[in-house]
């Protein structure tokens, strides 16, 4: 089934476990594993590599919004570092850390190799290396100390060039031009910093990796077609077309694409975002009130009405009056918290990640339901949503909330396991008068085509789609990724 390499190559960027990056994938390419049979896959016609153009990496066309998004991060990185004579720096191909065994050890490895990605420079006589590293911004919290005794060892110890006396490894945010010192000091140093602080422990983490975490990495993966985790789901999304690049889609997506396609291509590609959208008072709460649920179902104890004065988890800031209607929404939720009546944690599953392979279309689809439990031998589905106002059907449930509609499809066809006779979708709404709680049947034939004609709504032109053109109008004022784009109605800058 697969051919190996008796040599170990393990890039920087496996250094990070971020949530995001599939161990068992990362070990058996690091190892070497490689399918004797590889199934060639259509590219995209644009580049889907955000840090691709301003790494002068050769990749496809550029979408409007990446064009913008690059020429901003050269000029904020001409402003991070500028030229300065009295300490010249060139750059030059990326380093490659190796040591060689005289014999294969424990793992069969006769050679391991530590790559470096980022912006590689060195001083005219080689006596200094630095290492800079691209971000969006620079984050509050610590970096990865495994990652960073990685980058270490490989710019102190690797080849090609002379090595060097003196290594810096700086981490700079092409957003705003913010830099971060994340190593400076000797060779020597480097090379037990990479000793001492979690470097072998992290190389082991990676190359020891047994995890198959199906999610977005699934796309460009060489192992999709015998991964043992990865459910497939041929029809989904009720397309049936051939010849189409792989790609991943959900319900944000779909609704981001109807908005405006091309605030939906450049959010796939995690540009910036405007923080006074996106991380708005109203929109902070919501997620608070989320992340609390999500800790509490997690622990398996149902909720109360006890709730504390400093019930906000860590990572979120609200203003006074938004923590208030944040707590008073919990309470509620208590009356209709359905642990009360789930005795087995293993029934329950808190924001648990729901992964499926259409391979008709070849799509990546992904959910991630507030709750999952089990009632008896049946699977429900919750969705949670909160309010600041009152609660109003004017429209359907499943236009209204599509998440709603995928959950229909994956639930009737049996996609979670376990009997249908008790299954199905609830969406609970909190609002500041109480909760309401709406029943949806999925096996009801109505609702499966009504599921259906949504999901297929917000699907169908975007599969199709390889440009994704921008619709400029009234939302763009709303729109958190506005900045990059030169075609936005408005004519300003999101703040």
């Amino acid at each position: 089934m697969f051919k190996k390499s008796d040599a170990v190559t393990v890039s920087l960027g496996m250094f990070k476990d971020t949530g995001y990056r599939c161990p068992a994938a990362d070990a058996m390419k690091a190892r070497g594993y490689r399918p004797q049979s590889r199934q060639q896959r259509n590219r995209e016609v644009l580049e889907h590599f955000a840090f691709g153009p301003f790494m002068k990496t050769p990749g496809a066309p550029l979408h409007d919004g990446l064009r913008q998004w690059t020429a901003h991060a050269n000029s904020a990185y001409k402003d991070a570092f500028p030229v300065d004579p009295s300490r010249p720096m060139t750059e030059v191909p990326a380093w490659t850390y190796r040591h060689q065994l005289s014999t294969p050890d424990h793992r069969g490895v006769r050679e391991y190799r530590i790559t470096v990605w980022g912006r590689c420079l060195r001083s005219p006589d080689g006596t200094v290396r630095e290492l800079r590293l691209p971000v969006n911004r620079i984050s509050e919290v610590d970096p990865y100390q495994g990652h960073v005794a990685a980058a270490a060892l490989a710019t102190a110890e690797g080849v090609p060039g002379p090595l060097p006396e003196h290594v810096r490894i700086v981490e700079f945010a092409l957003l705003d031009g913010r830099t971060r010192t994340l190593f400076e000091g000797t060779r020597e140093q480097a090379v037990e910093r990479y000793r001492r602080y979690g470097g072998p422990e992290a190389l082991s983490a990676v190359l020891d990796g047994r995890e198959y975490r199906p999610g977005p990495s699934c796309v460009g993966c060489a192992y999709l077609s015998v991964c043992p985790t990865l459910r497939r789901a041929p029809g989904l999304l009720g397309l049936e077309a051939s010849g189409r690049p792989r790609r991943t889609w959900s319900v944000t997506n779909g609704r981001s694409y109807r908005a405006c396609p091309a605030r939906d291509h450049m959010r796939r590609l995690h540009l910036p975002a405007s923080q006074t959208i996106e991380r708005s008072s109203s929109a902070e709460r919501g997620r608070a009130v989320h992340a609390y649920l999500a800790a509490r179902h997690g622990s398996g104890r149902p909720c109360t009405m006890d709730i504390p004065a400093r019930w906000i988890p860590d990572g979120f800031e609200l203003p006074e009056q938004e923590s208030r209607l944040g707590a008073l929404l919990l309470r509620h939720h208590a009356a209709v918290c359905p642990l009360r009546f789930v005795h087995d944690r293993n029934d329950v599953r808190a924001e648990p990640r729901v992964v499926r392979h259409d391979s008709l279309g070849d799509v990546l689809v992904i959910a991630e339901p507030d709750l999952l439990y089990r009632d008896g031998d049946s699977w429900v589905w919750r969705e949670t949503k909160t309010s600041a106002g009152g609660w109003s059907r004017r429209q359907g449930l499943l236009d209204r909330y599509p998440q709603l509609a995928l959950a229909v499809l994956l639930v009737s066809r049996g996609d979670l396991g376990g009997s249908l006779s008790r299954a199905r979708i609830e969406l609970e709404v909190l609002r500041p008068a109480g909760a309401d709680l709406e029943i949806i049947d999925p096996c009801v034939p109505s609702v499966r085509a009504a599921a259906e004609e949504t999901v297929r709504g917000l699907v169908a032109d975007w599969h199709s789609d390889d440009h994704y053109a921008p619709a400029p109008g009234d939302a763009c004022t709303r729109c958190e990724v506005a900045r990059w784009c030169s075609a936005r109605s408005d004519g300003k800058e999101a703040a």
